[in-house]
């Protein structure tokens, strides 16, 4: 895939946290919405702001806090950024957060669509993957009736996550040389991935695990892909995400 090709591509990334799909592909979305692609951010639940609190700050003031740096996350990484607006830790409508998806995907009309691996320590990691899973079903569905007619995707990746390990492989690695340095610093904005409050230094973490993979594909720098069975060639590397 040319560059010029990777410039029309539309990505719907969904995330059970705001974070989640800045931190694990960050380097991935900046590379496409700078190249003139369209780029969505999806946050599946609300800041709870309970955790990796500063104590200076209340729950609600930190959540609102939160909620606020994944839009100037956003506007680093020049995507569009929304939350699905359920809450952490309470009960909602799966079934609705199924339609909401679906309705995105159809409205959006992503070529790509990355989301949670389902091998995560994290539960509202799984949710998602399942909810998102669902909702893709959903949006290809020409039975399904609702307000934008059926949409096919032409690829769905997993980032990598630290949390979302169990039975990961990397597939596919792309390459961030030229996105590594601003990458960083777009999830820099999130004070949490310091390490100084979450007691966890994402920034290390993501920055080693980028150089690791780069040095595995013979790049720089590199985020990793997990590719569904059905879609899979494993171990593959290159400037953008085949479809």
């Amino acid at each position: 895939m040319s560059s010029q090709a990777g410039g029309r591509i539309r990505i719907a990334a969904f995330g059970a946290h705001a974070g989640d799909m800045e931190i694990t592909a960050g380097g991935a979305i900046l590379k496409y919405a700078a190249g003139g692609g369209k780029v969505l951010i999806a946050h599946a639940l609300e800041p709870s702001g309970k955790w990796a609190r500063p104590p200076h700050l209340t729950v609600e003031q930190y959540s609102e806090q939160r909620y606020n740096q994944a839009f100037e996350v956003g506007k680093a990484l020049g995507v569009e950024v929304k939350f699905l607006g359920y809450k952490e830790g309470q009960p909602f409508d799966i079934e609705e957060m199924k339609l909401r998806v679906c309705d995105i995907i159809r409205e959006f009309k992503p070529d790509i669509v990355l989301t949670h691996w389902k091998g995560s320590y994290h539960p509202d990691h799984v949710l998602t993957f399942l909810n998102v899973m669902e909702g893709i079903n959903y949006a290809q569905s020409e039975e399904l009736k609702r307000n934008e007619p059926s949409h096919r995707l032409k690829g769905l990746f997993f980032p990598e996550n630290w949390e979302d390990p169990q039975g990961f492989q990397p597939d596919f690695y792309l390459d961030i040389g030229d996105q590594f340095e601003t990458y960083l610093n777009a999830i820099r904005i999130y004070d949490f991935t310091s390490g100084v409050y979450s007691g966890f230094n994402y920034i290390d973490y993501y920055a080693s695990l980028c150089r690791l993979r780069g040095m595995e594909a013979g790049y720089k720098y590199a985020q990793a892909f997990m590719v569904p069975n059905e879609w899979a060639a494993r171990r593959q590397k290159g400037e953008f995400l085949p479809m």
